[in-house]
């Protein structure tokens, strides 16, 4: 199986925005263009375009209506795409030493000339994100553009994963939280930045900003309210993002 190292460098990450974020997609499509066109083997897509679609992607958006103590129901848009977690289950079950974590930044990655696509890092991923490209039979994930963040070859302003660079609202933000004077520290610490699942104990380094709570708007009737909806328990990772949503103020 494949150690963790005891200590990284760096621990660059992405901060993202719940409260801005709009649910657009621009980051997984932008994502998923970078990635295709550009680091490692390309995002294969099966039937595309046939009944039954399949891909390869890397970030997704998920979007949720959830209900706050108070105030009206919001509509959260939640992208979900590898945490770079300190503690990461995908490495330590890797039977090849394919999964493995840099020492230097702390940014989790797949050697793909290591992996034969067992999935065991799959199993482990309590996020849900890696992925199994059909079409080449390796696991891929999030790299946070690697390619890219040090790159010199192109502009500085554009050596940041694809998808902050991208987000048209931005909800993303990338940088070192080993730095407490890094801006990505700074939000976390001012917003109340938290972890995904916490009760994991991944230690994820990627963070989330939650959203802030809307009020009621001054011209709505409680005459053409809505009808509450029957009561739900979810589990996973809605039941998480939901008991999150519950203790906003």
């Amino acid at each position: 199986m494949t150690t963790l190292p005891h200590h990284t460098e760096k621990k660059l990450g992405l901060v993202i925005d719940l409260d801005i974020c709009v649910g657009c997609h621009a980051c997984a499509v932008s994502c998923k263009e970078w990635n295709t066109g550009a680091y490692g083997a390309p995002l294969s897509d099966l039937h595309a375009y046939g009944a039954d679609p399949s891909g390869t992607w890397l970030n997704r958006v998920h979007s949720y209506e959830v209900k706050p103590k108070e105030g009206p129901a919001q509509l959260i848009h939640f992208p979900r795409s590898c945490l770079h977690c300190e503690d990461a289950p995908c490495v330590t079950v890797c039977p090849t030493g394919a999964s493995y974590k840099r020492t230097e930044d702390g940014i989790v990655l797949v050697d793909e000339d290591k992996c034969m696509g067992c999935g065991l890092c799959a199993w482990a991923c309590p996020y849900g994100a890696r992925e199994l490209d059909g079409a080449v039979g390796v696991m891929k994930k999030c790299t946070l553009c690697v390619d890219r963040i040090y790159n010199d070859n192109i502009p500085e302003e554009d050596r940041v994963p694809s998808c902050v660079r991208t987000c048209p609202a931005n909800a993303r933000h990338f940088g070192d939280f080993a730095d407490p004077e890094s801006d990505v520290s700074i939000m976390v610490a001012k917003r109340g930045g938290y972890d995904l699942m916490p009760e994991q104990k991944t230690k994820p380094v990627n963070k989330y900003l939650p959203p802030r709570p809307k009020t009621q708007g001054a011209t709505a009737n409680a005459e053409y309210a809505m009808p509450a909806a029957e009561t739900v328990q979810p589990g996973g990772l809605l039941g998480w993002l939901d008991k999150a949503l519950a203790v906003i103020d």
